[in-house]
């Protein structure tokens, strides 16, 4: 089979199409024909050795298509099944071994494209909307980058649960957040004001904020006493150790840095998580934008494409 392997670290360059020997399927896994793999910032921090392989290594975790074959113990999943998951190594490929425990079936109404758009920025999107704060009617939010793939489907799920968006992002993408339901959409370096403003003086409920050191301090100030920052990635770099006194004086805030994982923690929470996305996307309520669909053979362009932020939504390699 055909798959995108890197025998060194470094820049997209190092990412070769190579054949290799199918995987096959051990106990408690299954063994998938890859219809769509997903393409996100991590997979660019472990080709580039931030976070460390064992090389010579294959891409890619997440993605959606149909099983081929099931190991031992492998019980709900039939031959020919549509599935998706977020956490498979080596998903940069036609086929891979998916941990069965990671597996979610797709229901009628959702495509694999869809499906393998979601996993990872969908789920994101959901457990940062409905869990680390549960935004509700008159919730107001602040959403930086609402332009990007998580962005644009966490706008629309706090819309979806009655939550009012003031949005960040750049000037040319700004129709992009007000198509997901943003209210207001502002540039970065107006956000302490804007939110006051959004707000009659008060402060937003919550921040959720994926670009870490450039836009940290002014995302405390626009928060209402006890408000919560959820930090939840650093696409300008991370923040640097500060005091923690400042949350107080800043009005007893609260702070967390939370990811998927924690919010994903065994199969039945996966499940129900899944449903409902799949069920929003089925029903016309959660619109998946792909921004750029490409070929195995184009890996090295879909990771340039991401790092240069010449991309919105989703993409997806189609092997």
């Amino acid at each position: 089979m055909r798959a995108v392997q890197i025998t060194e670290t470094g820049g997209p360059e190092v990412l070769t199409v190579v054949d290799v020997e199918p995987p096959r399927p051990g106990p408690g896994e299954v063994l998938v024909a890859v219809e769509a793999a997903g393409v996100n910032f991590i997979d660019t921090y472990r080709r580039g050795g931030v976070y460390p392989l064992q090389l010579p290594a294959i891409l890619g975790s997440e993605g959606a298509g149909r099983v081929l074959s099931t190991g031992e113990g492998v019980a709900g999943f039939a031959d020919g099944q549509l599935v998706a998951w977020k956490e498979a190594p080596g998903s940069y490929a036609e086929q891979v071994v998916v941990p069965a425990r990671e597996l979610v079936a797709v229901p009628e109404g959702v495509d694999a494209r869809q499906a393998a758009a979601v996993m990872l920025q969908g789920l994101t999107a959901h457990y940062l909307a409905t869990s680390t704060y549960a935004a509700g009617r008159g919730t107001a939010a602040l959403v930086h980058a609402a332009a990007g793939g998580v962005g644009l489907l966490l706008t629309q799920m706090l819309v979806l649960r009655g939550a009012r968006v003031l949005a960040t992002c750049s000037p040319a993408k700004a129709d992009l957040a007000r198509g997901a339901g943003a209210e207001r959409v502002v540039d970065y370096a107006d956000v302490p004001a804007a939110a006051r403003e959004f707000t009659d003086g008060r402060g937003v409920d919550v921040v959720y904020d994926s670009v870490g050191k450039d836009t940290f301090d002014a995302s405390l100030d626009a928060l209402r006493t006890r408000g919560l920052m959820v930090l939840y990635g650093g696409s300008s770099g991370q923040v640097p150790p500060f005091d923690v006194q400042t949350l107080n004086a800043k009005g007893g805030l609260f702070l967390t840095r939370p990811s998927l994982v924690q919010y994903a923690t065994d199969p039945a929470e996966l499940a129900a998580r899944t449903e409902e996305v799949f069920g929003w996307i089925s029903a016309g309520r959660l619109d998946v934008r792909i921004g750029h669909t490409y070929a195995l053979a184009e890996a090295r362009r879909a990771h340039e494409d991401l790092e240069g932020r010449r991309t919105t939504g989703k993409l997806l390699l189609l092997p």
